[in-house]
């Protein structure tokens, strides 16, 4: 099921730097969510496994079943939104796992989508989002209007532009000594301007979902690209500070908003 991903030098260099005991693995299948069977397979690799879980009373009765099915006491890895490469803490040492989508990739690009995740195991944050909002989930899908799987993609969005506030600071000190990394951030930016510049006139005209854009617009935040409104309130050192409470409060200003 897994195999010792071997890494090109600079992304074994953000290893070292990082997160020097994650193992990075390739994975036989694409996954959103690895079931137990499947992901216990993990512990042919580390040294020791550890299930995380969450009270279930931080979840909306009406939350998605994967969601509560990781939140439980079941040992799954990755959840919708992780995208190509997923990682996690549920190991000892902690596992970044690479998918078979990500076949046809250009080198740079995977090469920057690897030292990513590893950046980001090194910050010592949750692994999904239901460990960032905690008992604050509730709050933000009473501010959405949306559906259940609305409001998970808008939660996934809004911590993964959180994570992108933090990261992106170590992108942008790539320049002198991984040049090749920081190329491929850059380039990566420049590609998403035009699709984020356009994101308000797509979702007045109904071309995109307001979630659908949220996704995009918080995936920017890492290549501190210019956001339009309402997401450049997102591109703030408060809310890289406060965190889950500027987001719902970002949240309830926005939905309220477009309700108008």
């Amino acid at each position: 099921m897994f195999e010792v991903r071997e890494l090109s030098s600079p992304v074994e260099a953000i290893r070292e730097e990082h997160a020097p005991d994650a193992v990075v693995v390739d994975c036989e299948r694409d996954f959103e969510t690895l079931p137990p069977a499947q992901a216990e397979d993990l512990g042919l690799l580390v040294d020791a496994l550890e299930p995380a879980s969450y009270p279930a009373e931080w979840l909306p009765a009406n939350a998605p079943k994967l969601l509560a099915r990781y939140a439980g006491s079941d040992f799954t890895v990755g959840m919708p939104g992780d995208g190509s490469i997923a990682w996690t803490r549920q190991t000892d040492p902690p596992t970044v796992i690479v998918k078979p989508r990500v076949g046809g990739s250009p080198e740079p690009f995977l090469n920057f989508l690897l030292a990513e995740a590893l950046v980001e195991v090194g910050l010592d944050v949750p692994e999904q989002f239901i460990g960032f909002f905690e008992e604050e989930y509730r709050a933000l899908d009473q501010a959405t209007s949306l559906d259940s799987g609305g409001t998970y993609q808008v939660a996934a969005a809004l911590y993964d532009g959180w994570k992108g506030l933090h990261t992106r600071e170590v992108f942008a000190e790539w320049d002198d000594d991984h040049p090749e990394l920081a190329d491929a951030w850059q380039d990566a930016g420049t590609r998403l301007e035009d699709r984020v510049s356009e994101l308000p006139r797509a979702v007045a005209r109904g071309e995109t979902e307001f979630a659908d854009a949220t996704e995009l617009a918080c995936a920017s935040l890492k290549h501190a690209i210019e956001l339009p409104a309402p997401f450049a309130a997102l591109d703030t050192d408060a809310y890289r500070e406060h965190g889950p409470d500027y987001a719902i409060t970002w949240a309830e200003k926005t939905f309220d908003a477009l309700e108008e």
